[in-house]
């Protein structure tokens, strides 16, 4: 049966303007959104689910030297007593605190995956925390009525308005975060910087800008980097809004034997490096950025941040780093708008408003704390006081005490007699007679005068503002003291040398010139001219061999068994033009470049041009032949000439003109230098001519082609057959090659060395410009001797075993 509705249950409809309640709800909505969720506080630098957070670990004991707890159980004493909002809101705000690469001073030490720039934390029953070692800088002295508290959402707890914050935290850690009609977006700086500017404001209050600027000349971001053009942040400075350009911090290297490649050690705050490295294979697939072959990550615990990115070979690093800076996250534009709750309400503010509101605040918390604690020793005074007069007369104290009838009687006969205040007499009958003792008036007379001087010390800080301010001067430099670390920004006023987008992309091709060294390294230079010969000596500058040829063409190795080797110049590391004497210690080894059988040695370098009239090469058994070094463009390697059993090519080089000389040097001592017109050009099947006689036993040390018009020198080195080469000192000779006549090809040549008692055989030889360079097998430079103009002497004994033997390029 269907109950009646009585006239009291009957529905009660409001009429209730819609536009009025869309403005009342949206003004409460965004009222809450500034005040109590987006915006931080001025003076702590916090938002009230930070400030709810710090001070409820504080609350909980869960101080640095305490064991790390669940973060649930941290979320959960938040969201119960103070933060009426979601768990997740409070845990993304405790992460934030914990992550240093977000933060620059970290107020949470966090344990567990707490999650990057790419990857987000493990959920909080996973994770632990406990305050660091900052944060208990910001809650310090809560317990001494340093700020004021406040009811929470039910009434039932009370939780502090601000916190005390001895750190300029707003500045440090900077803050983001989006309200209603308004958002806050502040870089963080460096405590040590901004503490200095802090206390120069402190006690210069009529400081300016520029002043400060000196000490906080621009951020200090966690994850490091550079910061590129100042105008935005001075203007930030002065207005409270501005913006800058954070760049990653990039160098150029040598990532692989055949190119260099762009190694990226920190990146643009906030930027992650997944984010970085799907970009520029996005781009990459796209063809919008061209010039790299290879992106790894090598980022290990060790050594931080290291992503490489390598260049094809023939484009110029520096113009695909500015491509990268412009078209990926590698460069960044951080937008700067400091607004904050000030007084209670939100304003945009600069660098001097910003800090004075955080002084203010010190100033306050540390005043309130000196009256406090003033308060605190006067009233511990009051009782020590009351003590001493008891103790004075004990026995009459004791008579009193046993005499009365109850606690409140025994109260007033105390007071009536020794004139004590009624805290003064409870404290008494509250102590243990024990403590009533002689030792005890000393101790409580020392108390005394310490509380006194306590208290004259806190009403001299009380009574002077110079006195206060220097206080806090003094405690803001111990916090830097201890929490402050180095800069790790770098600031550059305007680009700093990188390369414009407008610089060629890729190399040009040009003439150059590739060079080998004793220990099988190769460079080639950077223009058309060949090294200079003077300059100091250094590890690998003995260079014995050298082509002519263009930056994107190619070079011939040959090698003992006859063969020559494809390589591309482009593939080189070019060395820088010098006046000097060429190094290649910044070259590339030539294991790196061809997997050559150690039976088969690189012999020398010749030029791969069309306009190259040929090279000769010379064998072991005195065989010459002049052959086109150009071989199938399909090929990487081919013959340049048949070679008999048990011989090889011992010398090879570039024939610019039938006017070139060709010079023999044979182990027994004898030198042969013909013209290259009588040895005509052969194919490359061809096993040559005869170009030197050689006597049983005898062999070729050398073959060489000089140049007409140059004046060579003859550089020889002799001693026994029985040792390796590079083993033994031997006596070293430097002759100039005029002084040896000129032969007919298929002679026995002239006498150029000539032996000691124990020599039998020139074990090293050398034909080329001077100055001569020797070196051991390791690279180190060997002293030659003087030029001898006698063409058959015995030369100077050396110190070490001569290796290799070079000279200047002509």
């Amino acid at each position: 049966m269907a109950r009646s509705r009585t006239p009291s249950q009957a529905p009660r409809v409001v009429d209730v303007d819609v536009t009025e309640e869309m403005q009342g709800s949206f003004l409460e909505y965004a009222y809450s959104v500034i005040y109590s969720r987006a915006l931080p506080d001025a003076r702590d630098g916090l938002k009230p689910v930070q400030r709810r957070i710090l001070y409820q670990m504080a609350e909980m004991g869960l101080r640095p030297d305490r064991g790390h707890v669940k973060s649930a159980r941290v979320v959960g004493e938040v969201m119960g007593k103070l933060h009426p909002h979601g768990d997740g809101a409070i845990y993304d705000a405790l992460v934030r605190m914990a992550q240093a690469f977000t933060l620059r001073l970290p107020m949470v030490d966090g344990h567990g995956n707490f999650g990057s720039l790419d990857d987000g934390p493990a959920a909080m029953r996973y994770t632990e925390c406990r305050m660091a070692a900052p944060a208990l800088e910001m809650t310090r002295s809560l317990d001494e009525d340093v700020v004021d508290f406040a009811s929470n959402y039910d009434g039932r707890e009370t939780e502090p308005t601000v916190l005390p914050a001895a750190i300029p935290n707003l500045l440090v850690n900077g803050a983001s975060g989006i309200a209603v009609g308004m958002a806050t977006n502040m870089p963080p700086h460096n405590l040590g910087e901004t503490v200095a500017a802090a206390r120069h404001l402190l006690l210069h209050p009529g400081a300016k800008l520029t002043d400060l600027m000196r000490m906080i000349p621009g951020p200090d971001l966690p994850t490091g980097g550079i910061v590129v053009g100042l105008d935005g942040i001075r203007q930030a400075y002065a207005t409270g809004k501005g913006s800058f350009r954070m760049r990653a911090t990039t160098r150029v290297e040598q990532v692989s034997a055949r190119s260099k490649g762009i190694v990226v050690t920190s990146l643009p705050y906030s930027v992650g490096p997944e984010r970085v490295i799907e970009r520029i294979k996005d781009l990459v697939l796209q063809k919008k950025l061209t010039g790299i072959s290879g992106l790894a990550d090598l980022t290990d615990a060790e050594h931080g941040l290291r992503l490489v990115v390598q260049t094809k070979a023939g484009f110029n690093p520096e113009a695909v780093l500015a491509q990268l800076f412009r078209l990926t996250p590698l460069e960044e534009q951080f937008s700067i708008n400091n607004v904050a709750l000030v007084d209670g309400r939100p304003r945009q503010v600069g660098l001097i408003e910003l800090l004075q509101v955080f002084l203010d605040h010190r100033i306050d918390v540390v005043r309130r704390r000196s009256s406090h604690r003033r308060a605190r020793a006067r009233e511990r005074l009051h009782l020590v006081e009351g003590l001493l007069v008891a103790i004075l007369d004990i026995d009459e104290v004791i008579a009193i005490i046993r005499g009365s009838d109850d606690t409140g009687q025994a109260r007033h006969r105390l007071m009536a007699a020794f004139e004590l205040s009624d805290e003064q007499t409870t404290y008494i009958l509250d102590m243990p007679l024990r403590r009533l003792t002689k030792f005890s008036r000393l101790e409580l007379e020392t108390e005394a005068g310490d509380l006194r001087e306590r208290i004259e010390e806190l009403d001299a800080v009380l009574g002077d503002e110079k006195r206060l301010r220097a206080l806090v001067a003094a405690e803001l430099t111990a916090v830097a003291d201890k929490h402050a670390n180095p800069r790790r920004t770098v600031l550059l006023e305007s680009e700093g040398g990188v390369a414009e987008p407008e610089a060629p992309l890729e190399v040009a091709d040009g003439p150059c010139w590739v060079l080998l060294s004793n220990t099988g390294t190769l460079a080639r230079t950077s223009d058309a001219e060949p090294p200079g010969r003077d300059g100091p000596r250094a590890s690998h500058d003995c260079i014995v061999s050298a082509a002519r040829a263009s930056t994107r063409g190619h070079v011939g190795l040959v090698t003992s068994d006859g063969f020559v080797h494809r390589l591309p110049v482009i593939e080189l590391p070019g060395l820088p033009a010098t006046d000097g004497a060429p190094t290649l210690a910044g070259g590339v080894p030539l294991g790196a470049l061809l997997d050559l059988p150690g039976s088969s040695p690189p012999v020398g370098l010749v030029s791969l041009s069309d306009e190259s009239p040929g090279v000769a090469l010379a064998t072991r058994s005195g065989l010459v032949k002049r052959v086109a070094p150009n071989g199938p463009a399909s090929k990487g390697r081919w013959d340049a000439i048949r070679l008999s059993y048990g011989d090889e090519v011992v010398g090879v080089a570039d024939v610019g003109s039938d006017s070139d000389e060709l010079v023999f040097v044979a182990a027994s001592g004898q030198l042969l230098r013909f013209p290259a017109q009588s040895v005509r050009t052969q194919g490359r099947s061809a096993a040559g001519m005869a170009g030197i006689k050689l006597g049983p036993g005898d062999q070729v040390v050398f073959f060489g082609v000089v140049p007409a018009g140059q004046d060579p020198v003859v550089a020889t080195v002799s001693g026994t057959s029985t040792v390796l080469v590079g083993t033994s000192p031997g006596r070293a000779k430097v002759t100039p090659l005029d002084a040896y006549p000129s032969k007919g090809r298929g002679t026995g040549g002239v006498r150029c060395h000539k032996f000691r008692s124990g020599e039998d055989a020139l074990l090293k030889a050398w034909v080329g410009l001077g100055p001569v360079r020797a070196a051991t097998a390791s690279g180190a430079p060997i002293e030659m001797p003087d030029i001898d103009p006698r063409r058959d002497g015995s030369g100077t004994l050396l110190d070490e075993a001569v290796a290799d033997i070079g000279g200047s390029v002509s």
